[in-house]
């Protein structure tokens, strides 16, 4: 008798998010939110605490390993390489969004780390002087009027919204890693790129614990204030004096306070929460 075949893991993980997803917006619907960005906060605040457990027993741990034992050099090297695969895909967004000058950059980037920086691993793009820009589809549905809806933590890949939780699968054909010819080589650098990602995130952290009050709602505001920011390209300083609207809403209508500044991520961190 036949076994049934196992479901890749992306396919696994879409299911999982669905059901998620379904739990949220069955589970939640007599609750009425404190925030109104933040309908599904007990779902989210209990997602927020798993994800916290699976870090302090996996992630954090494996991070700190990577630090320690591993030479600055090399790991300069490892954020460069993920960097320059992500540009080829914020070239393809920044196009989409018809911001040619920005993908144009981007695409420079791309091809000149690629040839000349060994893969990229070498940054020889900002050497000479060529821009990085950081776009996703999400930022792209964001800039052409989709509004973000609600806030949204998922099981393993943190805080993210429902607009930016739906384009998932497409953030994912944009993943140049799916296109290494094994399941070992994809899985690889998947866990790669995670271990280097939160190695890059150990200070923002230990800082997040120390001085948020309440870690949960420290780290919504900073993401959602993080989100408006890059789709709307907002620089305090920069603008006439009025917030931006934050996705499709009047920026007066937000109640909660704006989150407090979070330290500037080092540098070759993407853009997004910890994996997509």
């Amino acid at each position: 008798m036949k076994t049934p075949p196992l479901l890749p893991f992306h396919a696994g993980l879409r299911l999982l998010l669905a059901a998620c997803l379904a739990l949220v917006l069955g589970g939640c619907a007599t609750f009425t939110p404190k925030n109104p960005r933040d309908p599904f906060e007990p779902f989210n605040r209990s997602m927020s605490e798993f994800n916290d457990r699976v870090d302090s027993v996996v992630l954090k741990p494996s991070a700190i390993l990577y630090r320690r034992n591993v030479p600055p050099l090399i790991r300069t090297g490892v954020s460069n390489f993920f960097s320059n695969l992500s540009d080829a895909w914020t070239a393809v967004n920044s196009l989409l969004q018809f911001r040619l000058q920005d993908a144009e950059e981007s695409m420079a980037r791309f091809q000149v780390n690629t040839m000349f920086g060994v893969f990229g691993i070498f940054d020889v793009a900002s050497e000479l002087n060529i821009e990085r820009h950081r776009e996703d589809f999400g930022q792209t549905l964001g800039r052409w009027g989709m509004p973000a809806g609600p806030y949204v933590v998922l099981p393993f890949l943190g805080p993210s919204t429902l607009r930016d939780t739906l384009v998932l699968p497409i953030e994912r054909r944009g993943d140049l890693i799916r296109e290494l010819p094994t399941g070992v080589e994809r899985n690889s650098m998947y866990l790669l790129r995670a271990v280097d990602v939160r190695a890059n995130l150990l200070r923002l952290g230990n800082v997040i614990e120390e001085a948020a009050l309440d870690k949960y709602s420290f780290t919504r505001e900073a993401y959602l204030q993080k989100r408006r920011a890059e789709i709307f390209d907002y620089e305090q300083g920069e603008s006439d004096g009025a917030e931006p609207k934050a996705d499709g809403q009047a920026a007066d209508k937000v109640t909660d306070a704006p989150a407090p500044k979070v330290p500037a991520v080092p540098p070759g961190q993407p853009a997004s929460a910890p994996a997509r």
